[in-house]
């Protein structure tokens, strides 16, 4: 995806090695990346997805892909949290205000989604969280299960039930700054260890009603519409990332690593090139899908969903067969951190559980193929 960088990629490459990369340890310990999302924003990478007219690069979806990708390759964590941004930032961009919107254009305001609870789990689309009026406020309660950067972030863009209307979810624009919501407990888990991945509990938080991201009961729509395709691209974009760079630390240890009694590398013993070459395979099939999906896309081509909802199911399996194999090629010396290969190994699996997991893509993938309604 990076055979003709434009002005953005360049600038990402730059933060990658000059910001990243060195903090890269330190977030997989389990701090929030805010020195790389500080420097995205400043480099105008926060924004990329954001109008020129309110001082954004006005860039599309594969560019954001390119940037995550690049961001995976060197940290999961950081280009998670990059994932689920642009994730919100596309939804305030088309029904948020204008101060948001330039602050987030500006570099100066992260965001991300709030759809997960404990009540309806996986099932991202059906919220049992609350809003209703109240003395002219709207009031929200909720208990979020999984929200990427809680608690770091600058807003939510937050599910609930509808204020008035049959229908499955509205969407509102949540401060993190509003009185009632907190966060329960920290996030401390297997991979992707930085991004805060928190539940968030929601009591009395009331925000105006101008705070609606589109109609009320519109939230399926523009989860659909617009959240799904960017969210499944950017987080197969993310593991394939991630699943590269295991491909390229398993070859970087292969060739350098000696059995000095026989004068050879691990490269040259047969078991070993052919792991590499189904790494090789697998990583560069689950790219073509990335860059078909997203040529899909573009051209409103009529597999398109079909590819949305592949995606992610296609990279996820892939990072963690890609890194699985990875640790298996370096061997004791996978285990160590230093290597790195073992941070990949744990990132990876949190592609097949992050919903929409991937067995529920592959239910949704079969009922497209069988002509049946996905919901």
């Amino acid at each position: 995806m990076h055979n003709d960088p434009g002005p953005h990629l360049q600038r990402a490459r730059r933060i990658r090695e000059e910001v990243i990369v060195p903090h890269a340890c330190d977030v997989d310990r389990g701090v929030f990346p805010r020195a790389g999302m500080r420097a995205l924003g400043a480099a105008g990478l926060l924004g990329l997805l954001s109008a020129e007219e309110v001082g954004g690069a006005g860039l599309g979806l594969r560019a954001a892909a390119e940037v995550v990708e690049l961001m995976a390759g060197a940290c999961g964590s950081t280009a998670m949290v990059l994932c689920m941004h642009y994730c919100g930032a596309v939804v305030i961009e088309r029904h948020g205000p204008r101060a948001v919107r330039a602050a987030i254009a500006a570099g100066d305001h992260i965001t991300t989604l709030a759809f997960s609870e404990a009540g309806s789990r996986s099932h991202f689309w059906a919220p049992q969280g609350t809003a209703r009026a109240v003395g002219g406020k709207i009031r929200l309660d909720a208990d979020k299960s999984w929200s990427t950067s809680a608690g770091q972030a600058d807003s939510y863009v937050w599910s609930s039930q509808p204020l008035a209307v049959q229908e499955l979810s509205t969407l509102w624009l949540v401060p993190a700054t509003a009185p009632g919501l907190t966060i329960p407990r920290p996030f401390d888990g297997l991979g992707l260890r930085g991004n805060s991945s928190a539940p968030i509990r929601a009591e009395n938080v009331l925000v105006d009603e101008s705070a609606m991201l589109g109609p009320d009961g519109g939230g399926l729509d523009i989860m659909m519409a617009t959240i799904l395709p960017h969210f499944q691209v950017l987080s197969a974009a993310c593991y394939i990332g991630i699943a590269g760079a295991a491909v390229a630390g398993a070859i970087a240890h292969t060739t350098r690593a000696r059995f000095s009694h026989i004068d050879q590398t691990l490269a040259d013993l047969p078991t070993i090139r052919a792991f590499v070459a189904r790494c090789i395979v697998k990583r560069d099939m689950a790219r073509a899908l990335l860059a078909d999906t997203l040529a899909a896309l573009e051209t409103n081509h009529p597999d398109a969903q079909l590819r949305v909802l592949e995606v992610k199911a296609a990279a996820a399996e892939v990072a963690t067969e890609v890194t699985d194999l990875a640790m298996r090629i370096c061997g004791g010396a996978a285990y160590r951190k230093d290597v790195g290969i073992e941070r990949h190994f744990r990132d990876a699996h949190a592609a097949t559980v992050m919903s929409p997991t991937t067995d529920l893509l592959y239910d949704f993938i079969g009922k497209h193929a069988c002509g049946m309604p996905m919901l």
